[in-house]
Formats: C-alpha cells, structure tokens, sequence
C-alpha cells in the first residue's frame, strides 16, 4: 500500500456546501420575509452572496480579515446589492445561517459508500480543512460523518490554513503520519493541491466541477467512485 493516511477536504469535496448554503440561505429568505424587504429574486440573491463568500474567504485565508467580520459581511454585502442597510437583519441572517447550515446534510454522491470503501481497505482517514471547528464538527455530526475520521484538523487547532504548509504538518504530527505515505484529496486547486504540493505531499483533485487548473495534481478524479480506481 503505497499511502496509508487519507487527508480529505471537507466542503466541496464530501459535504456538498453549495446545495447545504442554498437551502439554508432560502430558509432564511422565506422566514425573514426577504422578498417584502426588497430582496426581489432569490436566485440573485444565493449568486451575489456565493460571489462575495468567495472573495471573504480569500481574504479569511490571507489573513486580512477575522472570522467574525466573514460571517456578517457576507450579509451585509449582499443585501446592500438590493439597497438594504440593515445591520439588525444582516446580524440576524448570519446567527441563522450559522445555525442552520451545519445541521444541512446533502453530500456528494457516493460520499458514504467511498468512505466506507477505503475504511474497508485499512486506509486510515483524516480530515483538514479551512472551515470553523464547532460548524465543521456539527457538520460531520449531522450528516454522519464523523465515524469515518481519525483526527480532523481546522484552522483554528492548527493556527494555520490551507495552502500554508504549517497546517500539513500539524497535521502529520497530530495523526502520526510520515508525509511519504500521506496524499491530500479536495476540490480547490489554489488551496488543497498547492497546499500539498507545499507540504511535500501527492494530490488528489476532486473536479466535481470538471475545471481546467493549470497546474497538474497527482491524479484527478470527476467522482467520488473514481477514487476507486486510485486505491
């Protein structure tokens, strides 16, 4: 067995954040009566936050920014778009997405039955992601995921985030893991694969989006039932 230690990404590889954070956010637009608000079309309303979560997560991960301004100004962004400064209401759409998303549980297919394959097979799993401890725990809670981790490795007990190599070898420390038997498998290029790649570690990217990276991964998979073919 060439690896024996399995790090694996969380949101967007194996829990499905997009269809978890759509179902959360549309909760939130029907019971905040958003449309009577002036938050004319949801559609509109899921696209702009998606936008700016993106962009508030990457200054998150360069540091210019703390988790709690994150969490709020991602509301407060996108309900300005529809000419709404309410900080009451972008403060309370931000306690009740935290609430509700982690206990959302729509995974990737195959999700379980990969899990439970490679569990089969004495690989030992782990997880390291970006995400916040309580909501990352809750997550795996609540979609039952959590039996298949050994150790699961946030920012916030490793001090550090993804791609920086500091939180690899957190990682490696906290799972008795050597780097040459360990490989990395997530969805994001610029922060699981790079993060790898500075950690000195093989790569798996999980392109459910069937991207075009410029940079070459170890191996790529379009499925979680494709990693079967790896190992």
């Amino acid at each position: 067995m060439k690896y024996r230690h399995l790090f694996f990404d969380l949101d967007h590889t194996l829990w499905d954040y997009e269809s978890n954070a759509r179902s959360s956010l549309q909760y939130l637009y029907d019971n905040l009566d958003l449309k009577e608000k002036g938050v004319y079309d949801f559609d509109l309303f899921y696209k702009n936050y998606s936008v700016y979560n993106d962009k508030l997560w990457e200054e998150y991960r360069n540091g210019s920014i703390k988790q709690d301004v994150l969490r709020v100004k991602r509301m407060r962004l996108t309900l300005l778009d529809f000419k709404i400064a309410d900080e009451a209401l972008s403060e309370k759409m931000n306690v009740g997405f935290i609430d509700l998303l982690p206990t959302r549980t729509h995974v990737f297919p195959y999700c379980y039955e990969i899990l439970d394959y490679l569990i089969d097979k004495k690989y030992i799993l782990h997880l390291i992601t970006n995400g916040f401890e309580e909501v990352q725990h809750s997550k795996l809670k609540y979609s039952g995921l959590t039996k298949y981790f050994t150790e699961v490795i946030t920012s916030e007990t490793s001090n550090s985030l993804k791609p920086n190599k500091e939180i690899f070898e957190f990682a490696f420390l906290k799972s008795n893991a050597k780097p040459e038997e360990s490989i990395m498998l997530g969805d994001n290029i610029d922060v699981d694969i790079v993060g790898a790649m500075n950690a000195g570690i093989d790569q798996v990217f999980v392109n459910h989006v069937n991207a075009s990276p410029i940079i070459k991964p170890t191996y790529t998979v379009y499925s979680l039932k494709e990693l079967e073919d790896i190992f």
